[in-house]
């Protein structure tokens, strides 16, 4: 089983099943390809404009502002003054509130940005909940390398890339104003209290 297979339940029954084989840092990395590629693949119950595509049953507030490659499912909620961008995949029944900034990411079905969150780079779980202004940081600006790297059971995992933020697990709740410093993995059903840092590099 792969890292992505044990943190997300619905990553194998997901149009993303073939890249089991990746790591998250990898699917983040390519995100726009892949959302790009399964634009053509979506039924009618879609409504496109140029490489945004929006399930006929989501809402989508005015002032949001959606850059494709895009694919947003069904009974979303998009909230005025959020801002997503980069290749993103939204699952159905997700929430993304007022001031969200998402870039590059996958989010599994039930999860919710509250509100003034940033998230890039990044995989979470389904049933994910990030209260307001907690953030999933994508790039280390306090480092000479800028290549991302952090501690995984124990080991140093070498990403290869300057931009990752986080694999969230299913069911992590993240407190309001918390910040998961970029490279992380948290698995499934995590708890981070509101304030908390999370930072995986071994270079601290």
């Amino acid at each position: 089983m792969s890292i992505l297979d044990a943190h997300v339940a619905l990553w194998r029954s997901s149009p993303f099943a073939s890249f089991s084989s990746e790591e998250a840092w990898g699917v983040a990395r390519r995100s726009q390809e892949i959302v790009q590629g399964l634009l053509d693949r979506l039924d009618n119950n879609y409504v496109r404009d140029g490489q945004v595509a929006v399930h006929k049953t989501a809402v989508v507030e005015g002032g949001a502002l959606l850059k494709g490659p895009l694919i947003i499912g069904q009974k979303c909620f998009i909230a005025a003054g959020s801002l997503l961008r980069g290749g993103c995949w939204i699952d159905q029944d997700c929430v993304i509130g007022p001031g969200v900034e998402l870039k590059s990411t996958i989010m599994f079905r039930g999860s919710k940005l509250a509100h003034f969150n940033f998230v890039g780079d990044s995989v979470l779980g389904q049933a994910v909940n990030l209260e307001a202004g907690s953030i999933v940081a994508n790039y280390r600006n306090e480092f000479d390398t800028p290549n991302i790297r952090f501690l995984y059971q124990g080991k140093v995992i070498e990403t290869g890339t300057p931009k990752f933020g986080a694999l969230v697990g299913d069911k992590t709740r993240v407190g309001a104003n918390a910040v998961i410093a970029p490279g992380a993995i948290l698995s499934p059903a995590t708890i981070v209290r509101r304030l908390a840092l999370v930072d995986q590099s071994p270079d601290l």
